[in-house]
């Protein structure tokens, strides 16, 4: 291969975005943890960040469209690295309305020339300028329907038929498209430091633009900078936190004083929210498989000047072993899940899950809520949530915890905005990505009536 060795920030945004690219590609890294630690590590100016963060997840995003649209220019076999930067320009070639084409190729070939040779950069030169001549083909031409989608959305195949087969094609168009949309950058206020004004002034001061979600009250939508770096981050005002990530605490609404178990609970997002919901006072047990994990909780809880959580290194399928049969007031069990909800954060997923994984995922699933309620007091509820919108993880999943638990019922979610108290149904809300622009969630309620009742 003729690919030499780099570095992946010199400077050039789009060389750099090409590094992300291949490593997520080679290493399964989580592209939005690749290209966060990039930006960090490299200090980033806020101009080149933005832009190398549109063109890695433009290009990810649309991997397969993008290869659809290059299939006809291609001859014969290419080098990984080569194919994975024509995409990167054609992304920008197509999508991006300020970048002149022109530049675009010339970039491609100046870094086709750096990376390879002068061939490898002629063959560049000639597909993205047969391209510019030529257009690219349509989609039109796809005649099966699944097939049309899955290409135009970048999705696979068995995914947007499963999406189709869930919730119809009306939804499940929505909200393919709405995967390749950027996420509202949000935070949750610290109830136990500041009020929502407080928190908004702060960040405000140092030029951010904030303000108050209508959905959760909590919640603040950012529209310009890093709230992680800001003064109001580091004394532990705000957390940084997908909206519907705060619907699990509110659901569970636990009170001042409660003992409660939080279950696969790093990085302690929904614990910290727990704490404060309980206004420090009380006691909440957070537990992970991954001991290493546990330190992020701490952080976390340090930070944010909560002093109720202990952490402990339980898997919570054994949690019976460990803890005191029917010993907690409240359990939130937020199942490991395919992630289905979050692709506009980590397009990757959809690229790598594989639908034999979401069968595995229910067994853990249903091991952890089996152990959820054996430690649960009588009259105590217990709160299902996953970051997914698959069906059989979700629904399916309460179904088959609920015929497996007679002495559980599901109940009313509760401390709801009006807008999703609406959309619940059977003790169970789904929240889509397209409903108001967060993660796609799934909440489900029940309560222990005991064997008798």
């Amino acid at each position: 291969m003729s690919k030499k060795s780099v570095v992946i920030w010199d400077g050039n945004v789009r060389d750099a975005a090409l590094s992300i690219l291949l490593a997520i590609d080679k290493n399964q890294a989580y592209s939005n943890l690749l290209l966060h630690e990039t930006i960090k590590r490299h200090k980033i100016e806020t101009k080149d960040r933005a832009l190398l963060t549109e063109i890695t997840y433009g290009t990810l995003q649309y991997k397969m469209t993008l290869d659809y649209y290059l299939e006809p220019f291609v001859r014969g076999k290419i080098d990984h690295w080569v194919r994975w930067l024509l995409r990167l320009s054609l992304y920008q070639m197509h999508y991006l309305t300020r970048i002149p084409p022109h530049a675009a190729v010339n970039e491609a070939v100046e870094i086709a020339k750096r990376r390879g040779h002068q061939g490898i950069a002629s063959t560049v030169n000639g597909i993205l300028r047969s391209i510019l001549r030529q257009g690219v083909p349509s989609l039109e031409d796809i005649k099966d329907p699944i097939e049309r989608l899955a290409i135009e959305t970048s999705h696979p195949n068995w995914l947007v038929e499963r999406f189709v087969n869930n919730y119809g094609v009306d939804v499940a168009t929505e909200m393919l498209n709405e995967n390749n949309m950027p996420p509202v950058q949000t935070v949750r206020v610290n109830s136990v430091k500041a009020t929502v004004a407080e928190a908004i002034a702060s960040l405000e001061a140092e030029g951010l633009s904030a303000k108050q979600s209508d959905m959760m009250p909590e919640c603040l939508h950012v529209t310009n900078g890093q709230p992680a770096r800001t003064q109001a981050f580091k004394d532990g005002l705000i957390t940084i936190q997908d909206e519907s990530s705060m619907i699990p605490a509110n659901v569970l609404n636990p009170t001042p004083g409660m003992r409660v178990l939080d279950m696969c609970a790093a990085p302690g997002g929904k614990t910290t929210h727990l704490a404060e919901k309980m206004n420090n006072e009380g006691s909440i047990l957070a537990t992970d498989l991954h001991p290493h994990k546990l330190d992020l909780i701490d952080h976390n809880t340090e930070r944010l000047g909560l002093e109720i959580v202990q952490t402990a290194p339980i898997d919570g399928r054994k949690a019976p072993e460990f803890l005191q049969v029917e010993s907690f007031d409240a359990v939130l069990v937020d199942a490991p899940c395919s992630g289905l909800g979050v692709i506009r954060r980590k397009p990757d997923i959809k690229y790598t899950k594989r639908e034999e994984d979401l069968e595995n995922l229910q067994k853990i699933q249903l091991a952890l809520l089996d152990a959820g309620a054996k430690v649960l007091k009588q009259d105590g509820k217990l709160v299902y949530s996953t970051c997914t919108v698959d069906q059989q993880e979700n629904e399916g999943t309460v179904q088959a915890f609920l015929t497996e638990h007679p002495e559980m019922e599901a109940i009313q979610l509760e401390s709801l905005p009006t807008k999703l108290a609406e959309k619940q149904a059977n003790g169970m809300l789904q929240v889509f990505p397209q409903d108001f622009g967060s993660d796609g969630f799934f909440v489900a309620a029940f309560r222990k009536k005991g064997e008798s009742n």
